[in-house]
């Protein structure tokens, strides 16, 4: 069984837990690791793959043959990544540039509908900018969504005045000009956490359909070696910031959704009991065993 997981924990308890499930398991190093989605979603390179909720989403609404295994690898606030150089903010998104490295990055869709939702903002009347193309093959840029010239870069494009505003998580430049569009942001996106009851989940754990009809027994034990590798980390806290199992990734995915839908990264409508029917099918199991 090839594995791409990128921290060197989770890693280390999967390849145990599948070794002792009867597979033979491979780590393939990939860094950084949404560098291996592409692949895993296309062309299943990867039979358990660290990959974006986004991606997950834009794959099943893509028919592509990938499943969720329900455990958070990365979750993080995101209000603070709409960043700006000048004096502009949050309430200045209408009418001015934005840019965001690809328009399915789970990223921007965050930020993007934190914009809607909370802030009134029509995402149609800002001009938006992006670098690169989705992980999913098939899947498009809405038409009011503008690409980058071949070679630009969003860190320089922003840096040098091209843009008023950068959505940017780990690629932010270190820069003392740079500050957040929103005013105490930290604090906003611990709130928004509470009310909605869970964390902006970033990134989880895909698994081919192939993989789960020849492997179900050693994916299991992956799940089971993650889970209490996450557990064991977990800090107290108002909400988990690794949710683990489909009752406690509920949240995260339908508002994820919700958002991607409104925006045009995915082009029909994804409930999220179809995400868990299909990954229970697949591995011959009832959802409590994986968290629901």
């Amino acid at each position: 069984m090839k594995l791409v997981l990128g921290r060197d924990d989770l890693a280390a308890a999967a390849t145990s837990a599948v070794r002792e499930a009867g597979a033979e398991p491979e780590r393939l190093a990939i860094n950084p690791v949404h560098k291996a989605s592409r692949g895993f979603v296309n062309e299943s390179a990867a039979d358990l793959c660290e990959v974006a909720i986004v991606t997950v989403l834009q794959a099943v609404a893509n028919g592509k043959p990938v499943l969720l295994l329900p455990v958070t690898t990365l979750g993080r606030h995101q209000h603070q990544t709409l960043v700006t150089l000048g004096k502009l903010s949050v309430t200045d998104v209408e009418g001015h540039s934005v840019g965001v490295r690809s328009w399915s990055q789970t990223t921007g869709v965050w930020m993007r509908g934190f914009l809607s939702e909370q802030y009134g903002v029509d995402l149609r009347k800002a001009t938006w900018t992006t670098y690169e193309g989705s992980h999913v093959d098939g899947a498009a840029d809405p038409s009011w969504v503008q690409r980058a010239p071949e070679g630009a870069k969003l860190q320089a494009d922003f840096l040098e005045g091209r843009l008023d505003f950068g959505i940017m998580g780990n690629g932010l430049p270190a820069d003392d000009r740079i500050r957040t569009a929103i005013d105490d942001a930290n604090q906003v996106a611990e709130q928004w956490s509470r009310n909605q009851g869970f964390i902006p989940v970033n990134h989880v754990v895909g698994v081919s359909e192939t993989a789960a009809a020849e492997h179900s027994a050693a994916i299991l034990a992956a799940y089971d070696g993650i889970r209490s590798v996450l557990a064991a980390a977990e800090k107290p806290g108002p909400v988990p910031l690794h949710p683990v199992g489909f009752e406690a990734l509920r949240g995260a995915f339908t508002k994820a959704a919700a958002y991607a839908l409104e925006q045009g990264v995915i082009e029909r409508a994804v409930d999220y009991d179809e995400l868990v029917e299909r990954t229970c099918a697949a591995l011959g199991v009832s959802p409590d065993r994986l968290g629901g």
